[in-house]
């Protein structure tokens, strides 16, 4: 953790020069066209630079470049332990610019800077040196042929990688998908999402000092419709990797078969459940950890527990202590090293959850808690953690994924019945379990259509875990050794041998 103050880390902000190009073939250079769009910091509404609005010719210089330098074998031509040592490079030097990337994450995207210092670029960085590690540790197979003859199973680089990643997490997430895709020998063309930009940019100069030949690593800022649409259109990107949204990850399915049947892998939305069962260990610990579950990093989580589903036999003792546990989850300004809950990215944003907040009550929920704009002196888009009780399952507050700090709390009387709400939902993401029943905790988690299933804990990990979900949450993984399986082709060789 950082010990910079509330007014050091501001200091740093006033001096701080930010960058906002695009960055093609090793050099950072302006869109094609010119033009720009405003970078905004969600805790004031000012404007932080004017970045590089990349779109199509851009894609298509960046694209070409990484078909050459991929079919050059600069990179993926290298041995896994060559890589490995410029990726652990690669890792050092995030590491040496962590305070400069946590202070860009939190200016751009309105997130706490112990958070963004502590999870994100902390994160990022172990999660770079974690595949650096384990990519000469990976070993192929011989088939179980006859003796007269040898069955070869390799995996070889797929090419280009676009890999297209969301504003709630942008270098956490971001590593997620540029670490496996670069350590297997790909050529990567970053686009960080248009509402906060700013550590993919300045990650790709450590990239290239790192020893990453040019062409390998690029990044190219701009709008999904425009850039994004692009790469997804291409028909020299070969694999397609994207966090963000169901309906914009259906889209990009579909540019896949426009094109070239690029492989497209999707981490995508959810409407997480956490379940609190009666015979619950300890109600404080889960109520605690249900606030947080739902209300870290202003409720933008993708598995966030949204849905909190709670036993009715100790509902009335229960809600009074999440509402405690809340208290603690209050807005204020991000570069506060105390402050546990920062600014809605966008002015966008914090309107779509406000009118959730809305149709919550006219749909019949009762409001326990927030469900406002606050702090509007700032000029920033903050807004309190809300709660709904009295909400049935069907309500849009309840199936529609909001991207905010709106929570919806669901009675139930039995694990049947706990287990039918939860899985009602067209995502399938991630879910809670609290309970002391071994035999029932295991039971809910096997009944449960999730991706990832906590118990007596929420959002627990680490990388060596996948992530990833069921039904309209996607059909990829990331983390652990099962993402090198979307940047590899697995090739079959069979050697005849001779009497």
């Amino acid at each position: 953790m950082s010990n910079l103050t509330h007014a050091q880390w501001q200091e740093k902000a006033a001096s701080l020069t930010i960058n906002g190009q695009a960055f093609i073939n090793g050099e950072y250079t302006d869109a094609q066209s010119g033009e720009t769009f405003d970078c905004i910091n969600p805790a004031n509404g000012k404007v932080l630079v004017k970045v590089a609005r990349c779109q199509e010719k851009d894609a298509k210089i960046a694209i070409d470049v990484a078909k050459k330098t991929f079919e050059s074998g600069v990179w993926s031509g290298q041995s896994p332990v060559q890589r490995k040592k410029v990726m652990q490079r690669f890792a050092a030097l995030l590491a040496e610019s962590h305070e400069e990337l946590a202070l860009l994450e939190t200016l751009d995207m309105g997130k706490p800077i112990s958070e963004s210092y502590g999870v994100d670029v902390a994160g990022a960085i172990n999660c770079v040196n974690w595949y650096a590690e384990a990519i000469d540790k990976v070993y192929d197979e011989v088939a179980p042929t006859g003796d007269d003859e040898i069955g070869l199973i390799t995996r070889e680089p797929i090419g280009v990688v676009a890999a297209i990643v969301p504003w709630n997490f942008p270098i956490l997430m971001g590593s997620w998908k540029f670490a496996p895709a670069l350590v297997t020998g790909n050529s990567v063309i970053l686009k960080p999402s248009e509402k906060s930009p700013l550590t993919a940019i300045f990650i790709a100069q450590l990239a290239e000092q790192a020893g990453i030949p040019k062409g390998v690593f690029q990044v190219l800022p701009g709008y999904g419709h425009e850039v994004g649409e692009a790469l997804a259109l291409s028909m020299d990107v070969e694999c397609l990797v994207f966090t963000g949204s169901t309906g914009v990850g259906k889209r990009l399915l579909q540019y896949s078969g426009q094109s070239n049947m690029k492989r497209v892998w999707l981490e995508a939305g959810g409407k997480s459940p956490n379940i609190i069962f009666a015979d619950c260990i300890d109600l404080k610990a889960a109520a605690t950890a249900a606030a947080w579950g739902c209300f870290y990093n202003q409720g933008e989580v993708c598995v966030a527990g949204t849905r909190l589903l709670v036993e009715n036999s100790i509902k009335d003792e229960f809600m009074p202590l999440l509402v405690e546990a809340t208290k603690a989850i209050t807005p204020g300004d991000p570069l506060d090293p105390n402050t546990t809950m920062g600014a809605i990215v966008d002015d966008v944003q914090m309107n779509q959850v406000l009118n959730y907040i809305n149709i919550g009550s006219e749909q019949g929920g009762t409001l326990i808690s927030g469900g406002e704009r606050v702090a509007t002196e700032t000029g920033g888009y903050f807004v309190p953690p809300t709660i709904f009780d009295g909400i049935e399952n069907c309500s849009r507050i309840a199936q529609e994924e909001i991207f905010g700090p709106v929570m919806a709390v669901i009675g139930f009387d039995s694990s049947e019945q706990a287990v039918a709400i939860a899985n009602d939902s067209q995502f399938g993401l991630a879910a809670g379990i609290w309970t002391s029943n071994l035999n029932k905790a295991h039971k809910v988690a096997k009944a449960l259509r999730a991706g990832s299933v906590w118990v007596n804990n929420y959002n627990g990990g680490d990388m060596t875990l996948p992530f990833g979900g069921f039904k309209q949450s996607g059909n990829a993984r990331d983390k652990s050794l099962h993402a090198l399986d979307k940047y590899t082709e697995i090739k079959t060789t069979l050697i005849k041998l001779e009497d």
